[in-house]
């Protein structure tokens, strides 16, 4: 390999790299949620399941979002806002049907009947798609402007490819931890098979905590992106407000305005996933009680 390729992988690397350190929250996010739509089946279809998201993963990335990304900022950069505040609905619509189900409030399908592979790994990859996208987009804005297309491309690529790595390697590891206990629960030392039984009696409650943070991590990166992609298009006013909280604890340091940020971005995610939620159930009663009330004709 020539020194001038060397050179050139090196500088896509260490871009690659920088850019990639702005999405750590949104990373952490899409490990946290990714385990839900892998519960409930058998253990045998875990890791198969989590490769088939992957793949979808790598294709949104690929084939979507990063072509996508690259056109329409070249053409069209006032339309990606918009994108993104359907993108963050969607999260919102999400988050808060899963709020509302540990209310009692479940969907029209029985909780005790086998998932649908093809169905769980469809949901799994749309929500994917809305959160690669958040990724590839806030590493497409922190890559120099001048780097040139092609090196621009070269770095998406390894973002895209080692954050999928990361996000699914991860996810792989939490699905089969469980496995790895009942492994040292047949080991001969005492000592490793106790430690075996209390990995695989703390797994349930593993679980239902990452599926609290995914539910916490689609509202708030869902409703981050609306407040900060509005404040882009039609409206400030919760930019504004949100701004106001965060510099008004400013003074306790970063890991405060955090919090702040996150906690109010997720309350406003819940509010507006809970109006989608709303809607949607008002358009599904008025399209249901025409077709309802139509009169049944016999041959």
């Amino acid at each position: 390999m020539s020194v001038g390729l060397l050179a050139v992988v090196d500088d896509i690397l260490t871009a690659a790299l920088k850019a990639s350190a702005k999405t750590a929250g949104v990373v952490i996010d899409d490990a946290a949620v990714t385990p839900q739509y892998v519960q409930g089946i058998t253990p045998a279809r875990e890791l198969p399941v989590v490769w088939k998201i992957a793949l979808g993963s790598l294709v949104n990335k690929f084939v979507i979002i990063i072509p996508i990304a690259l056109l329409l900022t070249a053409f069209a950069p006032w339309v990606l806002p918009f994108l993104l505040i359907i993108g963050g609905g969607f999260l919102c619509y999400e988050g808060a049907e899963k709020v509302l189900e540990w209310f009692g409030k479940h969907h029209a399908h029985a909780d005790d009947e086998p998932r649908d592979e093809k169905k769980l790994v469809l949901g799994a990859v749309r929500t994917d798609l809305i959160l690669s996208t958040e990724i590839m987009l806030i590493s497409l804005a922190n890559l120099d402007p001048d780097f040139g297309i092609w090196m621009t491309l070269g770095a998406l690529v390894v973002i895209g490819l080692a954050m999928t790595i990361v996000v699914y390697g991860a996810v792989a590891l939490l699905v089969k931890i469980d496995d790895v206990g009942l492994r040292l629960m047949k080991s001969a030392s005492r000592r490793v098979r106790r430690t075996g039984v209390r990995i695989v009696a703390s797994m349930p409650a593993v679980f239902r905590v990452i599926s609290v943070i995914g539910t916490v991590a689609m509202l708030w990166v869902g409703g981050h992106l609306v407040i900060a992609n509005l404040a882009e298009t039609l409206w400030a006013g919760p930019y504004e407000l949100l701004h106001l909280a965060t510099h008004a604890v400013e003074a306790a340091g970063p890991v405060v305005v955090w919090v702040v940020d996150t906690l109010i971005s997720a309350v406003f995610g819940l509010a507006l996933g809970l109006v989608i939620v709303l809607v949607i159930a008002g358009i599904s009663r008025v399209v249901k009680r025409p077709a309802a009330a139509a009169p049944h004709t016999t041959a």
